[in-house]
């Protein structure tokens, strides 16, 4: 499959040390894909793709709430107010007050829920699939050279995040906008995974992928660009 080869390819490019992720949102549970076989966090789902595994993971699989939220899976009104109101996150000493809370969860983009019934994640090299987003971990030259690659032949300028969960800005921002977006991982998913102090992360529209690819491989032979 074409983005199988495209994986590799950007493994290559780029002297990736993880494995790029896909994702995808699907309307069923997958037959030929099996479930995860334990509950966890949105971004602990990531870092197993990244580590090889493949598997769907539907609302029953998430352990948080920004997680169901964010992914689609979870409808916000069914979780009680005390966790609405984020001031979960006041006690944990993420945001010091309710408003700061709330104020920063206006910019989560999330998937609307009762569309899609489970999302797959796979390492991209791997995924019999076609994603919806991949998902990119590396350093900070590795993603100065995927968000320059997209500027490359259009200009265009990605979606930087700051403070919001990775399931909304790694995942659900770059597949309702359609654009590439990158940050450096909120506190909540540096706490539950093994990301390293100087790992940031990219995402790409599978849409995008190709050109990306292709962009890359043009600036390799360029002279700010080439190997030293």
């Amino acid at each position: 499959m074409i983005h199988q080869k495209l994986g590799e390819k950007l493994k290559k490019i780029l002297k990736l040390n993880r494995e790029p992720v896909a994702i995808k949102w699907s309307f069923k549970e997958p037959k030929k894909i099996p479930r995860e076989d334990e509950k966890s966090r949105f971004c602990r789902k990531i870092e197993k793709a990244m580590h090889g595994e493949i598997f769907y993971s539907n609302l029953e699989d998430e352990l948080c709430m920004g997680g169901a939220r964010y992914s689609g899976l979870g409808d916000e009104s069914n979780y009680p107010a005390s966790l609405r109101s984020g001031n979960f996150l006041v006690a944990a000493g993420v945001y010091k007050n309710i408003p700061a809370v709330q104020r920063s969860w206006q910019n989560n983009l999330c998937i609307p829920n009762d569309i899609f019934q489970s999302v797959i994640f796979a390492p991209l090299v791997k995924a019999e699939f076609e994603p919806d987003v991949v998902l990119i971990v590396g350093n900070a030259r590795q993603g100065m050279e995927i968000l320059h690659a997209n500027a490359y032949d259009t200009g265009s300028h990605a979606l930087g995040a700051d403070s919001g969960p990775i399931c909304s800005s790694m995942a659900a921002i770059p597949y309702l906008t359609g654009k590439v977006t990158y940050g450096f991982a909120d506190i909540g998913a540096r706490r539950n995974t093994e990301l390293y102090d100087d790992e940031i992360m990219v995402s790409i529209p599978a849409s995008e992928l190709e050109r990306i690819v292709s962009n890359l491989r043009d600036m390799r032979a360029k002279t700010f660009f080439k190997e030293k």
